[in-house]
């Protein structure tokens, strides 16, 4: 993925902050698939060559490099940070502040090129970049739940805070338990290593 700035006379570092661009290696139509195919629509999604979004604001935590970063939020209690929303977004804030947890996506700005196969932080064996949580992926979207304790205008003051300071936030959402806890039955590879959560850190690896 690539960060490129938009034209006009802002800063490059506030343009690349304010507008990022997700590349995808274009697949041509075929032109024969006539409109009535439910095919259609597959091939008409793949001729597509970019997506784009603009990020919301920017988050700020005590974590200057990705190198000793909490890497789950549970294994970040307690730490404070704060999400700066841009004025222009500040009016979607209306009620937040009634959740006590909000989930944000984000985009992982500083990782490095994804590898489809990869070892992970908490195990020595390869696993594939979607049975992985590793910020290196096709598309490196983070998510996160983190405590919200107050908002003053347009700054959002948080804790359990897991994420790189000055990241670009693409999204808020409320966490209502009745909606995102589910009872599973196994969490594969992670059943004899989520132990080590706790004393886990990002070493670096996924970043360039």
């Amino acid at each position: 993925m690539h960060l490129l700035p938009e034209s006009g006379s802002a800063p490059l570092q506030i343009q690349q902050i304010r507008s990022c661009r997700v590349q995808i290696h274009p697949r041509p139509i075929r032109e024969e698939v006539e409109f009535q195919s439910p095919r259609y629509f597959q091939y008409h999604w793949n001729s597509m060559t970019e997506i784009k979004y603009k990020p919301i604001g920017i988050i700020h935590s005590p974590f200057k490099e990705p190198k000793g970063t909490p890497i789950q939020p549970a294994g970040a209690k307690g730490i404070d940070g704060t999400v700066e929303v841009f004025p222009e977004y500040a009016e979607g804030l209306k009620d937040v502040e009634g959740f006590s947890h909000i989930i944000l996506i984000y985009h992982f700005h500083l990782s490095k090129k994804s590898c489809l196969q990869t070892k992970p932080y908490m195990d020595n064996e390869v696993h594939g970049v979607f049975a992985i949580r590793s910020p290196s992926r096709p598309n490196p979207i983070g998510i996160s739940t983190v405590r919200l304790l107050r908002i003053e205008g347009n700054i959002l003051y948080i804790q359990d805070v897991d994420i790189i300071d000055e990241t670009p936030l693409l999204d808020i959402k409320p966490y209502v338990p009745e909606f995102d806890i589910r009872e599973v039955e196994r969490i594969g590879w992670l059943e004899e290593k989520v132990h080590k959560l706790w004393m886990s850190k990002d070493d670096g690896s996924f970043t360039r």
